[in-house]
């Protein structure tokens, strides 16, 4: 069995991030979240890996390598534009062979990961599995139609009026009859090819569609509300673990990691918290479900409930939260009169000051 993780996309929900990094690389607890899809599939006993990769297809190359340090053989697919995720199945017919495979969108989170799933793909071996999951609003996602059975019957890319509550997690396994199915479909309105048009294909065929509707976490991380929300969930299983320097005028409470050659002076830090290898906090406080990247620096503020990348440092701007900052950001605050805000934004940036 093998596994096609799809990391191209512009990543628009996660601007201006993503101006400068691929949303599969912002990390979460420090680790980019395209990591821990990648670590699951090496869980669940799968080795060869496709990667479709697009214009941040360097920087996900540099970051995976060629996958050994997930104990897995990865191969690049270049996807020329985002044109659907059926589509990324037609380009990768070559590297997928005849042989089953698990399509794992690279910017999807599930904690307890996928071996479970695949061995239950392994035994059964249905044509297609779908995992499920409720959400209050699905307009956003594919939604599934069940039958009273509980048979899928019907899926729909996007509905403005959907038929269930029931939306497309981003995992899917197939056999190979799925490449006959993208083959068959033609572009949707959006002017791409839908894998729920290619699962639907084989729905009408009469093949063997099953889904699994999974009751634990799962989170699509494509905006910063998302980000936030994985960011405590994972934050929340760490183990206190303090490989920095504090000094005796700190105060550190509950779980903490702090990385090689991080620093604490003078400050209060309340877990779950991880700051990074190089960064330095002082006379500052950090609060629960935060995240400091590698080489930042707190001085003089409050960090709560945010992840902040590398190289990037906020000083004595009075208290930040739910916030994302991305790298090598400046926060400081203004000087002078008249008391007023100084900004400069990037295109799709969201700030909210108090006035």
């Amino acid at each position: 069995m093998k596994a096609l993780v799809l990391s191209g996309g512009a990543g628009t929900r996660l601007r201006p991030i993503t101006h400068t990094s691929a949303k599969q690389l912002v990390p979460v607890a420090n680790k980019p979240v395209l990591f821990y899809g990648l670590e699951s599939i090496a869980a669940a006993g799968i080795t060869e890996v496709g990667v479709i990769v697009g214009d941040t297809a360097a920087e996900i190359e540099e970051a995976v390598g060629d996958g050994s340090k997930f104990g897995l053989e990865v191969t690049y697919i270049p996807q020329e534009r985002p044109l659907g995720l059926a589509h990324a199945v037609l380009i990768a017919r070559e590297f997928l062979g005849d042989d089953d495979f698990v399509m794992y969108l690279g910017d999807n989170f599930i904690v307890g990961g996928i071996a479970a799933l695949v061995d239950e793909f392994r035994t059964h071996r249905p044509d297609a599995q779908i995992l499920l999951t409720q959400v209050p609003d699905p307009r956003a996602f594919g939604v599934a139609e069940l039958d009273a059975a509980g048979q899928v019957i019907g899926l729909e890319e996007k509905p403005e009026t959907p038929k269930s509550d029931l939306a497309l997690v981003g995992v899917y396994l197939f056999t190979p009859v799925i490449h006959d199915a993208v083959r068959a479909i033609t572009p949707s309105w959006r002017g791409e090819l839908e894998i729920t048009h290619a699962i639907q294909h084989l729905i009408d065929e009469r093949a063997d569609v099953r889904s699994t509707e999974i009751k634990g976490y799962w989170k699509d991380t494509g905006n910063v509300t998302d980000m936030l929300e994985v960011n405590r969930t994972v934050l929340e299983t760490v183990e206190h673990r303090l490989d920095g320097e504090v000094d005796e005028r700190s105060e550190l409470v509950g779980r903490v990691v702090l990385e090689e050659g991080a620093r604490i002076v003078n400050s209060r830090i309340v877990g779950p918290v991880i700051i990074g290898a190089g960064s330095v906090v002082e006379d500052s406080y950090i609060g629960p479900f935060t995240s400091l990247a590698e080489n930042c620096r707190i001085t003089d503020s409050e960090l709560e409930f945010s992840i902040v990348l590398r190289d990037s440092s906020i000083r004595g701007v009075g208290r930040i939260e739910s916030s994302l900052i991305g790298r090598h950001v400046e926060v400081t605050p203004t000087t002078g009169m008249p008391a007023a805000h100084r900004l400069v934004l990037g295109d799709h940036s969201k700030v909210q000051i108090r006035s």
